[in-house]
This record gives structure tokens, sequence and C-alpha cells, in this order.
């Protein structure tokens, strides 16, 4: 097994393709009817999106699961937490591709509407080339096609002045908070990297540290990062479409590709490490550990 989520479980079939089925709660003997929709949400979102470098390839239907190619160094969440020496470079390569998948998605007429770091693959496209796709679209939006996956993001990559809806503005919101976690490797309010052990801690962290503090606007501080203006500017709402997003992101990283740097994977000397927050007025002080 590659992977467990909310509704599927994702396996190697061969080498280099995965098969993503819906999953079957303990003491129900078929489908639930939400899983049922994400898996016809995903199908069909995958199939209008295409073939795009910045997207999980497609590879066709298997029964009622999703064959994908599968992505040789896993998700992102998963890669930052081993990897915590990785360079600066490749991380605002990152950020970049980032923008470029949301930028992507949005002109196809798709809101993702559950970004977070492992809904992102890392994949190496070329060797020493580590890009990334972004993957899970079960939960996503699609008005053209009348399709609503029903899905929010977690924790810090949403903000309570969305409410309940799903729009363009909550996915560059969540890019900003994804652009701080690839940087300083933990999500925003969280003064250490990693997820949380347990489920009712993370929803207590967020309940108690993240929503009130987006809510008043009281955002990390991201002065000292690169691109910082560009993640305040996400989480401000300031960006009409992510390509302005992606714009501003470039003109703040000059010379940065948005191909993957080869050098630096792991180069300790390069890595860009968290800003202190504990002088930031604009934080409260009970964070998560």
């Amino acid at each position: 097994m590659l992977d467990l989520g909310s509704s599927g479980i994702i396996e190697r079939v061969s080498l280099g393709v995965a098969l993503k089925q819906p999953i079957v709660y303990m003491g129900q003997t078929e489908v639930d009817e939400r899983v049922a929709n994400c898996f016809s949400v995903e199908r069909q979102i995958l199939k209008r999106l295409g073939h795009h470098p910045r997207i999980v390839r497609f590879l066709g239907l298997q029964g009622d699961g999703i064959l994908l190619a599968e992505a040789s160094h896993g998700n992102l969440q998963a890669y930052l937490d081993s990897h915590p020496s990785t360079g600066l470079g490749q991380r605002l390569t990152w950020c970049l591709q980032v923008a470029e998948a949301i930028d992507y998605i949005h002109s196809r007429g798709v809101v993702h509407s559950d970004l977070r770091p492992a809904n992102l693959l890392v994949h190496e496209t070329r060797p020493g080339a580590l890009d990334l796709q972004l993957c899970d679209f079960g939960g996503s939006v699609c008005q053209d096609l009348g399709l609503d996956g029903f899905s929010l993001p977690d924790g810090p990559f949403y903000s309570p002045v969305f409410e309940n809806e799903s729009s363009t503005l909550l996915d560059i919101f969540g890019m900003g908070s994804l652009f701080y976690t690839i940087l300083t490797g933990r999500w925003p309010y969280k003064t250490s990297p990693g997820r949380f052990a347990k489920v009712d801690d993370r929803l207590d962290w967020e309940e108690r540290i993240v929503y009130p503090n987006f809510k008043a606007g009281r955002f990390p501080d991201v002065e000292q990062l690169p691109g910082g203006n560009v993640i305040l500017k996400c989480w401000m709402r300031q960006f009409a479409t992510a390509r302005d997003a992606l714009a501003a992101l470039e003109e703040a990283l000059p010379g940065t590709s948005s191909s993957s740097i080869h050098d630096g994977l792991d180069n300790s000397t390069k890595t860009m490490g968290a800003p202190d927050l504990s002088d930031d007025s604009r934080n409260i002080q009970d964070t998560a550990a």
C-alpha cells in the first residue's frame, strides 16, 4: 500500500503505476455515497485537466478505481519531513511549481479546494530533478461540469473568512500557506515540523490557534522569507487570480526557474530556516509543538 486517505486506498499495481480505489468503511458492505461522489468528481476532473507537467498523470480506469502514474518520491509532506536539509533553491522552485499548478487548474475552471502538502507529489522527472505534481481532485469543484466534491482544506490551508465556500480565492489562500510550509518546513503557526500524531490534537490546535488568528488577520512573520510579501498577499486575499500570484512570485524570486534545480537537494548550508516567532507580535504565543 502506498497511501491511505479518507476516501481511498492507493496501491502499486505495476512499475510506475498506482491504483486509487474507493475505501469501504468498517461496518459497511459497499462504498459510501460521499466516497463514490469523490471518485466520480476526480475521474471527470482528471480527464478535463489532461496531461500537464504540474498535474499527476491520469492513466485510465480499472473497475471503480483510478490508474495514476506513481510519483518516485511520494508526497511533499512526507518528503519535507524526511528531508529537512532540502536546499533553498529546490524549495523556491517548488513554490513556483505550486503556483503554476494552481494557475493551470483555474484556467480549466477547476478549484482544488483541498490544498495541502500531502496533495502534492514529488517526482524525479529527470536525473536529479525533483518536480511537483498536484493530485487528489476528489474534493474539487468544477462549475462547468456541475461537479462538487464537498471538501475544504485542513487547518492552516483554510481560513474561516471563506466560511464553507470553495473558490479560487480559497485556493490562492492555501497557496500562501503552501509557500510558507515549503520554505520553513512546517505549517503556519506550528513551531515544529511534521503532522500531528492524533487527529484530535490537530483539530484542537486549529480551533484554538489557527482559525482565530487567521480570522483576526494575524499572520505568521514572513518578512525574512523569500517572497514573503507574496505569501502575505495570498493570505490577505490581495490577488484576484492565481496568475497574478504567480507573476508576483516570479518577480520576487528573480533568477529562480520553475524547472528543478540540481544543486542542494540535501544541502543544509542552503536550507531556509523558519523565522523566529517568539517576538512576533502578530502571533499569539500559545502555539503547538
